[in-house]
C-alpha cells in the first residue's frame, strides 16, 4: 500500500496495487520517482540496513522537500518520508532495537542527567 498524497496537497490512503504519490503538478507520465520504483515495504521496515537503503533512495527525489513538508502536516505515524525516519509523527534518528534498553545504557542516562 502507498500514500496518496493528491497533488502534494490532499492526504489519504490510495487503493489498488498500482496506487501511487500523485504527483501530477510536477510530473510528466515519463518521470519514475525512487518511491514509485522500489518496493513500498522498504519505506516501511524494521532493519537499520532498509531504513538506510530507503533514505538513500530519497537522496536525489525532487519530491523530496514536499513529500516531508506533508509528512511533517500529517503527523505520519511511522515510515520514510522525504528521506527521514519518522514514529508517532515525529522525525526520530533511528528506531530503538525491540526488547529492553541494555542495563549500562540506563546507568549511562541517568548518570547524565
Amino acid at each position: 500500500m502507498t500514500v496518496l498524497f493528491s497533488e502534494l496537497l490532499v492526504p489519504g490512503w490510495a487503493q489498488g496495487p498500482d496506487a501511487k504519490i500523485g504527483v501530477t503538478a510536477f510530473a510528466d507520465s515519463s518521470t519514475k520517482l525512487p518511491c514509485h520504483q522500489a518496493d513500498p515495504e522498504t519505506f516501511f521496515a524494521e532493519s537499520q540496513a532498509e531504513i538506510s537503503y530507503a533514505k538513500a533512495l530519497c537522496g536525489e527525489c525532487p519530491m523530496r522537500a514536499a513529500c516531508l513538508e506533508g509528512a511533517l502536516s500529517r503527523s505520519e505515524p511511522c515510515g520514510v518520508w522525504g528521506g527521514e525516519l519518522f514514529e508517532d509523527g515525529r522525525v526520530i534518528q533511528a528506531k530503538r532495537a525491540p526488547g529492553r534498553p541494555r542495563l549500562s545504557t540506563l546507568e549511562e542516562a541517568q548518570l547524565a542527567s
